[in-house]
């Protein structure tokens, strides 16, 4: 059984920060150039990012670059000025690794001709590769610019990349992860005598139709690959038996599974945590519990994923302390809880507005696991639809000393909670927070606030947040 703490109080939840960020913690922050780095970059310094780093004295190693870009992904206004400035510096010079984080970061906010113009300075440094042109590939189909994925693999060759066979899965991957399986299969059909396809390809259409949903699509790929002499990996196995789960045909999908077993490839817990998965959604949750403990009947350990997919279908028939005591079982055994579990839990009690519990899991959960995005926009939202809009915002601080970045939602939920309040001038510093960090917020968002400052007659801080978000949206990389 899971042990629980006392009732949450204000003062405790201090007293979780406080312990988190001892004198030793602070210490090491100082030791540490991207540390340092980023408590600039949080600090939005009114000087500008490049002055406030010059005056740090900080020397920036390709380390702590590539740690700070990847920290403050989300945030591609600030974290160009960062890289621009960083690039400038004596006896540095960008790896690959923080060019492509940077890609990254810069087709989030579209700015594809800057974007364009590392690849430019990558091909004049001799650092481009395959993988550069799939993340940009990646990029494009998810904005639903099926035309310029197409074009960047189309245009490797004049990079002198040439295209080969990972970079043809790069662009079906981009494609059928974006919902655009059929061209995808257009563009397999028409090279696949160029491109001989492997179990990878073969895999990536396969879920692609899965995801569309198309399940004889699906079924018409597999035996494609089987009759073209592709024998499936544990990878496609993985993908068939989730594809047939997710439509209802579990009979389908167990025969799937001894198949695999008849052709001496193991099923992995993966494989096992997708029926557990399936099973609880079902409610059918003595399934659940029987194959999880085939699996460890049959020598397979049990990973952090079959375990949150069987304390998420206890979750769901509402045996509350089963999915504890599997918790405890994790711990025992050595297998580390992550957010998923995390999230999995809360969003539970939450729903049965147990909320003091949820707090309880909590305070819990992020003393053995680390909290991502969702676990964070999660508790400030349950705060803020409580109308605790004062521990909604501890729960802020303490994600800002933990140096995590909030995502856009993350900042939407706050915002909104803030303006549900009336509290406009917290509700502004945090939405011109946002803007400064290059983030756009959604309209609804800006809205809300909008008519709270209307209502409040706070025209010109209105108008000055207006003309913040005008400068983001028409010169996001301005200073």
């Amino acid at each position: 059984m899971m042990r629980m703490l006392s009732s949450p109080t204000k003062s405790s939840f201090r007293h979780v920060c406080a312990r988190m960020y001892c004198a030793n913690e602070a210490n090491k922050d100082i030791l540490d150039p991207a540390k340092q780095i980023s408590k600039i970059l949080m600090s939005c310094p009114k000087l500008g990012v490049a002055v406030a780093l010059d005056q740090s004295g900080i020397r920036p190693t390709p380390e702590s670059v590539e740690e700070v870009l990847k920290r403050f992904s989300n945030a591609g206004m600030l974290i160009y000025q960062f890289f621009d400035w960083a690039s400038k510096q004596r006896h540095y010079e960008h790896s690959i690794r923080a060019y492509h984080t940077m890609i990254e970061s810069l087709a989030k906010i579209r700015q594809y001709e800057i974007m364009w113009d590392l690849i430019n300075s990558m091909r004049t440094k001799g650092l481009l590769n395959i993988e550069t042109f799939c993340i940009i590939m990646r990029k494009y189909a998810r904005a639903q610019k099926v035309e310029e994925a197409i074009y960047t693999f189309n245009v490797m060759e004049k990079y002198n990349v040439p295209p080969n066979l990972a970079a043809f899965n790069g662009l079906l991957s981009a494609l059928c992860k974006s919902k655009n399986v059929r061209k995808a299969q257009e563009i397999f059909n028409t090279m696949k005598d160029r491109f001989v396809p492997d179990q990878k390809t073969y895999s990536i259409l396969i879920e692609g139709w899965g995801r569309d949903p198309n399940l004889p699509m699906a079924r018409e790929i597999y035996r494609e690959m089987i009759s073209d002499g592709c024998r499936p990996d544990i990878v496609t196995y993985g993908i068939m038996v989730d594809i047939l789960c997710k439509a209802g045909r579990v009979d389908e999908a167990i025969d799937i599974i001894k198949d695999m077993i008849y052709n001496d490839c193991q099923p992995t817990s993966f494989i096992y945590s997708i029926l557990v998965h399936t099973y609880g959604i079902e409610n059918r949750i003595e399934d659940a519990v029987d194959t999880f403990l085939e699996m460890e009947k049959n020598g397979v350990m049990a990973d952090v994923a079959v375990y949150n997919a069987l304390i998420s279908a206890f979750c769901k028939v509402n045996k509350l302390k089963n999915a504890y005591r599997v918790l405890n079982e994790m711990e025992s055994k050595g297998v580390k809880p992550n957010s998923r579990t995390c999230n999995i839990l809360l969003n539970h009690l939450i729903e049965r507005k147990e909320t003091d519990e949820a707090f309880k899991v909590f305070r819990r959960m992020i003393k053995i696991c680390d909290p991502d995005a969702d676990t964070y926009t999660i508790m400030i939202k349950m705060f803020s639809e409580k109308g605790d809009i004062e521990m909604a915002l501890k729960v802020w601080k303490f994600m800002k000393k933990k140096q995590f970045v909030p995502s856009l939602h993350t900042f939407s939920v706050l915002i909104n909670g803030l303006c549900e309040n009336e509290d406009a001038s917290q509700a502004c510093m945090l939405m011109e927070e946002m803007i400064e960090k290059g983030i756009r917020p959604p309209r609804l968002t800006f809205g809300r606030l909008r008519k709270l400052l209307i209502e409040q007659r706070r025209d010109d801080v209105l108008e000055f947040l207006q003309q913040k978000l005008n400068l983001l949206v028409k010169e996001p990389l301005c200073d």
